[in-house]
């Protein structure tokens, strides 16, 4: 490829909402750039991926991904960018790309700004990983800023959420001030005075269902789902449930206090996020109006009921906690009836909510039912058992002890791997405030990259284990059918291995879920 027609270009742009503010680094302002450099150059344009509002900690990018796509069907063999920092801010993967993924796949890639060019030798390229790292830190810095200046704003009693809590809405002067929604605020004080009343969450949401009154989901455009055929309960109304009281009458609020940062971000990479611990709350006393005063609430806050342990189940069934409901998708669960001495099913969601018809009763004869079910496996079994089709036909069988023990392992793995990441970033400012040399650096970058490597080869192999793990092979699984067929050791860990899930229907229709892929 040593002619400019025989590349195929790739322009990728990128804008996050953290470069949003800066001109140079718009979307117009790049296509301008790469046009410019494409024409210079006499290359041949094959496509475009804009990713506009996409952050650079990681490759969850729609138009980055089919880039990859084109690249893996051969469509494009050369990438051009701005600069590195619009391919990737996360230092590690972009380093993987321009160094392993892009060699493995022929492709030229050329960061105008940054005078990376792959296909030329040059010293830009060698000192690409550097300013990927810098990239990466940068993304880190913006993090923590952007993340100290929301804990700031929240301590000075400024509402910075997206959506309101239910009750309230933004002030029309101030987007960081809640006012009082009074439609809505009319709900949550009759809530209280249901509560006052010593109410349980039960009889409360279930008095305002009857009373046909809005749930927060309604409000908020949520989609109320069920697949019952007999419905009284408009899509418009829906279903109050008993965690929405509860969440409703604990949340300090309705007294006039913000109550902010209840989750948090597992890292400036993820969107994933977790729950914090209550004593990490952000409370800000007194900075709106409240819907309940102070006394009412703390009062109520002593006569809600406090968590209590759920007594030992007396009775245990094969098929316990494997029941589904076929038509709203909630659990069915087995019930003793003590004046007939028998047992039978019934759909939870219906149980409930009977009073609102948002499901029915799927009820059947436990005994009865597990006999059909157990055949029906038994059948299944038989035709296994045709060793011709075994080998093609197993998918899974998942063991649960094995799969957590891989899960601990490569979450140790990860998190090993966070923390030399940031050591990394930690010896680069050694090296740039010159409390350790050149070679020191690189002595230490290096052992810290081996390990991040090994780290991540052992997480591949944990991946890989934990995936073999979830396959039987063929003396295993014929093991399990003779054992389930001949009824001789017929227990729940046995059922467990072969079942996932069963989909019980109103019309008696019965869906069985098996942890192999059901071919036969």
């Amino acid at each position: 490829m040593k002619e400019n027609s025989k590349f195929n270009v790739g322009l990728y742009i990128r804008l996050s909402r953290d470069d949003g503010n800066i001109e140079s680094e718009s979307i117009v302002s790049q296509r301008s750039l790469l046009n410019q450099y494409v024409k210079e150059n006499n290359y041949v344009v094959i496509d475009e991926y804009v990713d506009d509002g996409f952050t650079g900690t990681n490759f969850e990018r729609p138009s980055f991904k089919k880039m990859i796509k084109d690249i893996e069907l051969g469509k494009i063999n050369m990438v051009i960018t701005k600069d590195m920092s619009r391919l990737g801010r996360d230092y590690i993967g972009t380093g993987e790309l321009i160094e392993k993924y892009f060699p493995n796949h022929n492709i030229r890639y050329i960061a105008i700004n940054d005078g990376v060019d792959t296909f030329i030798d040059n010293t830009n390229n060698d000192i690409a990983p550097f300013k990927a790292i810098i990239n990466d830190m940068y993304a880190k810095d913006i993090s923590k800023k952007v993340k100290t200046s929301l804990h700031s704003r929240m301590k000075d009693g400024l509402y910075v959420s997206g959506r309101c809590p239910f009750g309230y809405m933004k002030d029309p002067n101030n987007k960081n001030h809640l006012v009082i929604n009074e439609e809505q605020a009319s709900v949550v004080r009759l809530i209280f005075d249901l509560a006052l009343k010593s109410n349980t969450y039960h009889f409360i949401a279930e008095e305002l269902t009857k009373r046909k009154i809005k749930t927060p989901a309604s409000y908020y455009n949520y989609v109320w789902n069920t697949k019952s055929k007999n419905k009284c309960i408009s899509q418009e109304q829906g279903v109050w449930v008993d965690t929405t009281i509860k969440a409703i009458l604990t949340n300090q609020i309705y007294a006039g206090d913000l109550v902010q940062s209840k989750t948090k971000k597992i890292n400036y990479k993820l969107k994933k996020t977790i729950k914090n611990n209550p004593k990490d709350y952000i409370i800000a006393p007194n900075t709106h109006e409240a819907i309940i005063d102070r006394d009412t609430f703390e009062f109520v806050q002593t006569l809600l009921p406090k968590n209590v342990k759920r007594p030992e189940k007396k009775r245990f069934y094969l098929l316990d906690g494997l029941l589904y409901c076929g038509d709203c998708k909630h659990r069915i669960t087995i019930r003793y009836q003590n004046k007939t001495g028998r047992s039978y099913t019934t759909c939870d969601y219906y149980r409930t909510y009977s009073k609102n018809h948002v499901c029915t009763t799927h009820t059947n004869n436990y005994e009865k039912l597990e006999k059909v079910i157990l055949n029906n496996i038994k059948n299944v079994c038989e035709k296994y058992l045709d060793k011709k089709k075994i080998k093609d036909s197993i998918g899974r069988i998942s063991f649960e002890d094995n799969t957590l023990k891989c899960k601990k392992q490569i979450e140790s793995l990860e998190l090993t791997n966070n923390k030399l990441v940031e050591n990394l970033d930690k010896i680069y400012i050694d090296l740039l405030k010159g409390i350790i040399d050149e070679a020191q650096y690189l002595r230490v970058r290096d052992k810290i990259k081996k390990e991040i490597t090994d780290n991540k080869k052992n997480i591949d192999g944990l991946k890989s284990k934990q995936t073999n793990s979830n396959k039987l092979n063929n003396k295993k699984i014929e093991k399990y059918f003779n054992e389930f067929l001949s009824l001789t050791n017929l227990t729940r860990e046995l059922i467990m291995n072969l079942i996932e899930k069963i989909y019980i229907y109103q019309d008696k229709k019965i869906d069985i879920i098996f942890t192999f892929k059901n071919t036969v």
